[in-house]
């Protein structure tokens, strides 16, 4: 019997329901017959009223007619207390005398209120059944969803891009569901669980969609919250289901997405742990390595919290494999960007190789974020293709934030912004082995008033000493160069301090970069008591050493703003010329900006924005 006729016959049974209880109320009020008043008065005097119900000027009730009892129903004069009294004369055994309705409708509201509110309370139901594929109140059912044919195909490995080592790992295992006998007959066996960590957007659940592409075997996918319910042992008798269905298709892959939602380190918190999660997990762990074998059933999980899942988890026998997904380097943004780009109509003067150098650490997501955002600027300026200029300012948009021109700054505030703005450039143009500066706006984008954005030549994967106290130095620049252009400074550098004066502490805390406080590492990373991480600990080191770690942190910021004022000092004339040219021109990119610094002009705009900073007190 298929879903679609279940759902009829429910269907059908209600309204066949429903119109018999309509049809009874008809029958029980086609058998009340209608007298007159004066009819009435005569069975009233000839006492065969048995009881009547005066709602006003109506009079309803029975009477013996023939020896029988009768329902009646007239209409009369409103009734009095000399009317009760005739009543009780009459012999009448039972009376109800209720106040007149004024609204005739609410009457019939009382009368069909409850009947309504049971259809209404049926139909619910029977929305949840239809919800539910038919399986109200199957709580303990597993929710995975297998991938059909016709979903299969929409991802393959020609999808996934910028993680080569990753897309290898996982090749292997849809060969060996392929082609099992190629690694058995040596004596191996696949694994039978495989952990795909990395940061969030890096392409963890597209490379386990594009697996389902390309392996021609059943594949479930479900999320670690489905699990979860708020009954308790729902989220066990789900694992068990869901194994149930797998072990009836083998071989097949079972992916769980966000495995960290009940995959939690056991025993955290402060409470202990026998709850509905834990439970979840244990019978997960069992499951995945318990006494009834497995074979056939690869399992895929996605994470990106692999610090909070239990070690159990983990170990071999269970996760055998962990794939790390990272963050892609210049070239397979590139790659990424290509995969998105062939899916616009993208002019031919698009460089892609640029757009992917400047977007370090940018992941999958944000790279895809971009060529979209670049399609929508296109179509708004009603243009055939997305041009280079599209991507730039796509790239500028999320990277930096939306432009906010409807913030209108005051003449000062935007001297001031051109003078910080110009300060962190001119810092990081004199001081050698720094990143180039790519652009400079003083248009408020986000939650700052300027920007400037350095961009790196190549990726790095570590820093030196002297590059972070470059990095402290540039931070410091913004400030720098209000103290030495105006008699007094503004808070618009506090989010530079707070950044350089993390750096500094890392430098000292975590680094080993002091002199003074020696390769020792004093910053305690910062861990979670829910997670059943060192409960009640405290800092490893005196008070005098925390003493040594506020002075240590100060000099280096210190020294560092010295450092930055000396440079802009030195180059006040070079600043001026900077800072003018952001207030005549809002944003300047790198070759501009080498232009100025080099004594050039720049060629003149048709239209003019801002003021000028003439004239500007000559420094101290």
């Amino acid at each position: 019997m298929s879903s679609g006729f279940k759902t009829f016959l429910l269907w059908a049974v209600l309204i066949l329901g429903l119109f018999l209880v309509i049809k009874a109320t008809q029958n029980y009020q086609a058998s009340v017959s209608d007298i007159a008043f004066s009819e009435f008065e005569k069975a009233l005097n000839a006492k065969t009223i048995q009881s009547v119900t005066i709602i006003g000027d109506q009079i309803e009730g029975e009477r013996m007619v023939d020896g029988k009892k009768s329902k009646f129903s007239t209409r009369g004069p409103t009734a009095d207390s000399a009317f009760v009294e005739k009543l009780k004369d009459s012999g009448v055994e039972v009376y109800k005398f209720m106040p007149p309705q004024d609204d005739n409708l609410w009457s019939l509201f009382i009368a069909w209120g409850p009947m309504i509110a049971i259809f209404i309370f049926f139909l619910f139901i029977m929305r949840n059944i239809q919800m539910g594929g038919g399986k109200a109140m199957s709580f303990g059912k597993s929710r995975a969803r297998l991938m059909r044919e016709e979903d299969k195909g929409k991802v393959t490995f020609k999808d996934v891009a910028g993680i080569p080592e990753a897309k290898e790992e996982l090749q292997e295992i849809v060969e060996f569901l392929k082609d099992p006998k190629k690694f058995q007959k040596l004596g191996g066996r696949i694994p039978k669980g495989v952990l795909l960590m990395g940061a969030p957007g890096t392409g963890k659940t597209l490379i386990a969609k594009a697996i389902a592409g390309e392996a021609n075997v059943p594949f479930f996918s479900i999320s670690g919250s489905d699990f979860v319910e708020m009954f308790v042992g729902v989220g066990a008798s789900r694992v068990r289901d869901l194994f149930l269905q797998a072990r009836k298709a083998a071989p097949c892959l079972l992916f769980i997405d966000e495995i960290d939602a009940v995959g939690r380190h056991r025993g955290a918190g402060l409470g202990g742990g026998h709850d509905e999660r834990e439970q979840t997990l244990n019978q997960l762990l069992v499951e995945m390595d318990g006494f009834e074998g497995k074979e056939g059933i690869i399992i895929l999980a996605a994470t990106n919290r692999p610090d909070v899942l239990d070690p159990a988890l983990l170990r071999a026998g269970r996760f055998d494999r962990r794939v790390v997904v990272p963050k892609p380097e210049v070239k397979g943004r590139e790659e990424i960007l290509k995969v998105h780009a062939n899916k616009l109509k993208v002019s031919p003067n698009v460089d892609l190789a640029v757009i992917a150098r400047g977007t370090p650490g940018f992941v999958g997501a944000d790279l895809e974020n971009i060529c979209n955002e670049a399609a929508l600027l296109a179509a708004r300026s009603n243009k055939d293709k997305v041009e280079m200029t599209d991507f730039e300012k796509a790239k500028d948009k999320v990277m930096m934030g939306a432009e906010r021109r409807s913030l209108v700054l005051n003449e000062m505030e935007k001297k001031t912004t051109a003078v910080h703005e110009a300060g962190h450039t001119m810092v990081a143009k004199l001081l050698p082995g720094t990143d180039p500066v790519h652009k400079v706006t003083i248009i408020p984008r986000g939650m700052a008033l300027g920007l400037t954005m350095q961009l790196p030549e190549e990726d790095r994967h570590s820093m030196t000493s002297q590059s972070a106290l470059d990095m402290i130095t540039i931070l410091l620049g913004g400030r720098a160069a209000e103290e030495l252009i105006f008699p007094d400074i503004t808070t618009g550098a506090g989010n530079d301090i707070e950044r350089a004066t993390e750096i500094a502490r890392k430098m000292v805390t975590e680094w080993g970069m002091s002199a003074k406080i020696g390769p020792v590492a004093l910053s305690k990373k910062e861990e979670h008591v829910f997670l059943g991480k060192d409960i009640g600990t405290g800092r490893e080191f005196s008070e005098q050493t925390a003493v040594e770690i506020d002075s240590e942190i100060r000099r280096i910021l210190t020294e560092n703003y010295a450092r930055a004022k000396t440079l802009l000092k030195t180059n006040i004339d070079k600043l001026k010329r900077v800072s003018d040219a952001l207030l005549e021109r809002e944003t300047l990119d790198g070759p501009e900006i080498d232009t100025l610094i080099a004594g050039g002009k720049l060629a003149p705009l048709e239209s003019l924005t801002g003021g000028s900073l003439d004239p500007i007190p000559s420094p101290a």
